[in-house]
């Protein structure tokens, strides 16, 4: 029981602290909303980039990564050269599998994917070439891929090659930016938090210095004046943090209609993810922190300086 009453006083004293900041931030309404409106805003947009970095990775991870390499043979080519140069293909190192589509088979396809069978049948002749499809290894890096592909274009019989994941390769990096510039940002308007709060916690300050100096003056420890600054600081972070979670799950609503109309379109069943609630619950700790840690730098830095003069 000797144990329990200086807890219990203890956490009376952060209680009161705790209640009498928040009423502190009621009395001034329109300054605390302006506060809380940046900390959340600066919250919200590193939030929004990293998820729809997020997003995107997910779009991309149904898509089929595997490296395919079109090889378009030349029309004048006699069916025993096409089937030689199949063969050929299948021996180069780093190529898996090789399908020959004929052009009764390209046109074929064609027309039942497209839709204009119809037109396609006007057609004194069939305009497309023998096409070999090559699978190539998934370990295959880029650089290998590039050799391989000038190998293939110096081959007799080859007209045209197209590499089919040059694409996914180049959107990846481009992921791969956005989400390193994402956290760059993040890190920059995180840091910024920290400053509002600290800018708005000195000016508290500076408003009650007279009060500071009597406090002191009866006996009142750094540890007493400090507390009600810093869950003023904590105070601000958590209403940011809430503020940023709303903001970002109305951006996210916002956009779930087009996004999921736009996947449609390209045959995929792919949904927008909006934060759920491990990232709900970080965004929202990661303000109350951030508030916490300007606030303390703040009173740390300025505090210090208040001493009672008689």
């Amino acid at each position: 029981m000797k144990i329990m009453a200086p807890l219990r006083g203890w956490l009376a004293q952060h209680a009161r602290a705790a209640i009498g900041a928040l009423g502190r931030l009621r009395r001034r309404p329109a300054g605390s909303l302006m506060t809380t409106a940046a900390v959340g805003i600066a919250l919200a947009l590193p939030a929004g980039f990293l998820l729809a970095v997020d997003n995107l990775e997910r779009a991309t991870t149904g898509w089929d990564g595997t490296p395919r390499l079109s090889v378009f043979v030349d029309q004048r080519l006699a069916a025993e050269a096409q089937t030689a140069l199949q063969a050929e293909l299948e021996r180069l190192h780093g190529v898996r599998e090789v399908t020959l589509i004929t052009p009764e088979a390209g046109l074929e396809a064609f027309q039942r994917e497209s839709g204009m069978a119809d037109t396609l049948a006007l057609l004194d002749s069939n305009p497309l070439p023998p096409v070999l499809e090559a699978t190539l290894a998934d370990s295959l890096g880029s650089n290998a891929a590039q050799a391989l592909v000038a190998r293939v274009n110096d081959l007799d019989g080859v007209s045209e090659t197209r590499f089919d994941r040059a694409w996914l390769e180049r959107l990846q990096a481009i992921m791969a930016l956005a989400g390193r510039g994402s956290s760059l940002v993040a890190l920059l308007l995180g840091l910024t938090v920290a400053l509002v709060v600290g800018n708005t916690i000195r000016l508290d300050i500076a408003n009650a210095r007279a009060e500071i100096e009597i406090t002191k003056l009866i006996g009142g420890t750094d540890a007493f004046v400090r507390r009600p600054f810093l869950y003023t600081g904590l105070w601000y972070g958590l209403a940011g943090g809430l503020l940023a979670a709303l903001l970002l799950g109305i951006g996210v609503a916002a956009v779930a209609g087009p996004a999921a109309d736009l996947a449609t379109l390209y045959g995929s069943d792919f949904e927008l993810a909006g934060p759920g609630l491990d990232g709900t619950l970080t965004l929202i700790l990661t303000g109350t922190g951030l508030g916490l840690l300007g606030a303390w730098l703040a009173v740390g830095r300025h505090l210090a300086t208040i001493e009672p003069t008689g």
